[in-house]
Order: C-alpha cells, then sequence, then structure tokens
C-alpha cells in the first residue's frame, strides 16, 4: 500500500482500456502480451511516487505551488545475500520498509501538507521542550506504535479469538484452528483496507499507488512515458505489494501450521520469530510467479489482483506525471541492466 506499494516486486500487465475487466482476462491478456520485465519498483507516497532502479532511486514529489520536485540517490550494488533464495527475500523486505518510512515522512515535508495545519498547544509544546529532536522522537513513536498494532492485529488477535472458540467448543483439531486463524488473520486485513480507503487522504495517495503502477506498465510494453500513454494502463500490477503482504498472510497458515497451541504467549512469541522465515518464502512465490506465466503462477497472482481493487484508484494525469518523473531517473542507460530475476 501507500506504505509498500510494489516494492521490490514490480511487473506490470498489457495495457487494457479499462479496470472492468476480470482478473482471468488480465492475466491471460498480459501472458500474450510479449514486453519487458522490469526490476525497477516504487511506492505511493505523499503527493507524490519512489521509484528504485537498479542503479538509482528516486522520489517525485508535487508541491502545494504545482511544482514537481525530484530527488535520486544511489539505490546501492548488488550484494552477496541476493544470490540466497530466503535471505534475499528478507533483506529487500527490511530495506523496502526502512526507505519507504523516510520517503512517506520526506515526501509529507516536501508537500507542505504538514505546513497546512496550524499547530496545536502540544506541538508547540513538544518544539518548545525538544526542538530539533522533535521529529525524531516523533518518528520512533509512530514506529513503536505500528509496531504494537501490527502485532495486536495480526499476531495476537486472530490466535486469541481462535484460541477463546476452542475452548468453548471444546478441543477443536489444530489443523482447523490454523486454518481459521488465517481466514481471519485476512478477514482482518481486507477489512481494515477497506476501512483505510474511506479517509479522503489515504485515498489519494492510492490513486498515486495507481499511477506508479500505469506508468510501471507503460514502460514495461515499450511505449513513450507520457502521462497520456500510462493513462491507458491498467492499474493492477501481479508484484505489487498489496499481493505480497497477502501471499505472507497465505504462507504464514503454513508455517504456523507447526506451531503448538498449548500455550497463547508461546505462539505468539513463536509467531513472531518465524516471521522472517514467512517473508523469505513469500518473496520466492511471487518472484516465482513474476518470472513465469502459466496457469498456476497466474492462480497465484489473481488473489493479489483482486485485492488491489482497495488499494489502486485511478490516477488523473497529472498525477501520471508525477510517477514518470520518479521513473525516468532510474532507467539505467542499458535496457537490460533492469530486468526483472537477473
Amino acid at each position: 500500500m501507500g506504505g509498500l506499494g510494489s516494492g521490490p516486486f514490480p511487473r506490470g500487465p498489457g495495457p487494457a482500456p479499462a479496470d472492468w475487466k476480470g482478473i482471468d482476462a488480465i492475466l491471460s491478456e498480459s501472458a500474450k502480451k510479449p514486453q519487458k520485465k522490469t526490476s525497477i519498483g516504487g511506492q505511493a507516497l505523499i503527493e507524490g511516487v519512489m521509484m528504485r532502479g537498479p542503479y538509482v532511486s528516486a522520489m517525485a514529489i508535487r508541491k502545494s505551488d504545482g511544482e514537481i520536485t525530484v530527488e535520486t540517490w544511489e539505490t546501492g550494488s548488488r550484494r552477496w545475500y541476493y544470490g540466497i533464495p530466503i535471505v534475499r527475500g528478507i533483506v529487500n523486505f527490511v530495506v523496502m520498509l526502512v526507505t519507504g518510512y523516510r520517503c512517506l515522512m520526506r515526501s509529507a515535508e516536501l508537500s507542505g501538507i504538514a505546513e497546512e495545519e496550524e499547530p496545536s498547544k502540544f506541538d508547540l509544546w513538544v518544539d518548545e521542550h525538544l526542538g530539533d529532536k522533535a521529529v525524531g522522537v516523533f518518528n520512533f513513536l509512530v514506529t513503536v506504535i505500528a509496531m504494537v498494532l501490527a502485532i495486536g492485529l495480526f499476531l495476537l488477535l486472530p490466535s486469541a479469538l481462535i484460541k477463546l472458540a476452542e475452548g468453548a467448543l471444546l478441543h477443536l483439531p489444530n489443523f482447523v484452528m490454523t486454518l481459521s486463524e488465517g481466514i481471519l488473520k485476512i478477514a482482518i486485513f481486507v477489512g481494515y483496507l477497506f476501512l483505510v480507503t474511506r479517509m479522503k487522504d489515504i485515498h489519494r495517495v492510492f490513486e498515486y499507488h495507481g499511477a506508479e503502477h500505469k506508468t510501471i506498465a507503460c514502460y514495461e510494453a515499450g511505449d513513450e512515458l507520457t502521462p497520456e500513454n500510462a493513462k491507458k494502463y491498467i492499474r493492477f500490477h501481479p508484484r505489487c505489494g498489496t499481493s505480497f503482504l497477502l501471499i505472507v498472510l497465505i504462507v504464514s497458515i503454513l508455517v504456523n501450521s507447526v506451531l503448538t497451541w498449548d500455550s497463547l504467549w508461546i505462539r505468539v512469541v513463536l509467531k513472531l520469530l518465524m516471521l522472517p522465515l514467512v517473508v523469505g518464502l513469500s518473496y520466492e512465490v511471487i518472484r516465482f510467479a513474476g518470472r513465469n506465466d502459466n496457469a498456476l503462477t497466474r492462480a497465484v497472482s489473481a488473489p493479489g489482483l483482486w485485492l488491489q481493487r482497495l488499494t489502486t484508484f485511478e490516477p488523473d494525469l497529472t498525477q501520471l506525471e508525477v510517477a514518470i518523473a520518479a521513473m525516468k531517473p532510474c532507467i539505467p542507460e542499458n535496457k537490460n541492466d533492469d530486468l526483472y530475476g537477473a
């Protein structure tokens, strides 16, 4: 989602005149059309988009005066762990979380949104007592709160509810409890996405998410990167971060099936410890699906594409202009240097 975007799993499907096509039709059309599979991926930001290329990364933000500002930095060289399955997925996930969070905070600053609101008494107190440290303290608190909420919603709450149901219904089989827990986690995830889309500011971020996908699709198809050309493409992306998170939830059902149900707290701690393995395995699944076009991989991609109806919305031409501005610095001189899986 705006927080995760396409992440390190980018690939855009072929052009389509409208988004009302069924998921099966989208996948079939994508499989038939020869096109480039790029490793460039990104994330939607506040009034902007971040793109991560093989050598250069960039973020483009629409400022309050209408000007587009672009910042670039070196992506960093590929390291030894990129060749190790599972490990590369864990590292990529952490890198994208850190980079995405920094870009999100920077986008709030550049877009001028933070300056539009009158400071409250609390804001004034914080600024007076913490000064330049206020931003760092705020970012730390936000990170802690987000982690606590994530652990509570997706690790503790589903296990607690299933454990409570098991006590009321008397000794459910472990596989039934694990499957029920996984389904409940997915339901919470989908419900959460639905609720946040009702927020006006988040809805706009998800429009930039659609702009990111369309821009990558336009580039992969070999079209000139213009807002009008990018507008023709669908907003769904087979290796979007939304799809990745859904696969994480599904893979967690399999991994967590070996964990004990005897103690709720031990199970929650074990699930937290197993999370890196779940992330690494999920990365390999989506990587395999992205590099192959067949019935199996289309089935794997379909749920994530459906879920993107909640996390991407149709962008306008001005938003596509921003996404293209972020994309262009990331394109390497040698067009084969950004091939996916290379």
